[in-house]
């Protein structure tokens, strides 16, 4: 059974900065990709970054790109998303994920297992 949970989330002021991790059991972790989304009240889970088994590939959301960094150690079964020059329209609970596959994808039905979320909250 492959078990992932999230930790990390709060309350932040706007420019400040959060590192979210996930813990991951149940399986060889070092063997997937791995991806972090996030769900805002009323809009659709989307895709923020993608890191490949071995983390030698990672891909983000546009709108995070040089704000977040996605980023894992294997030998702790453990992927993070530390984000910093946080925004109000960040907000959202963000989940991670991972894949039955080594490579990266945006897309969120092709995460095989996900967690069930940390909230970010970042107030103006």
């Amino acid at each position: 059974q492959v078990q992932l949970v999230e930790s990390g989330g709060g309350l932040v002021q706007a420019g400040g900065s959060l590192r979210l991790s996930c813990a991951a059991s149940g399986r060889t972790f070092s063997s997937y990709a791995m991806g972090w989304f996030r769900q805002a009240p009323g809009k659709e889970r989307e895709f923020v970054a993608t890191i490949s088994w071995s983390g030698g590939s990672t891909y983000y959301q546009d709108s995070v790109k040089g704000r977040f960094t996605i980023s894992r150690d294997n030998a702790k079964n453990t992927v993070y998303l530390q984000m910093n020059s946080l925004k109000p329209e960040d907000s959202a609970v963000y989940y991670c994920a991972t894949r039955a596959a080594p490579g990266t994808t945006r897309i969120a039905s092709e995460y095989a297992y996900w967690g069930r979320g940390t909230q970010v909250t970042v107030s103006s």
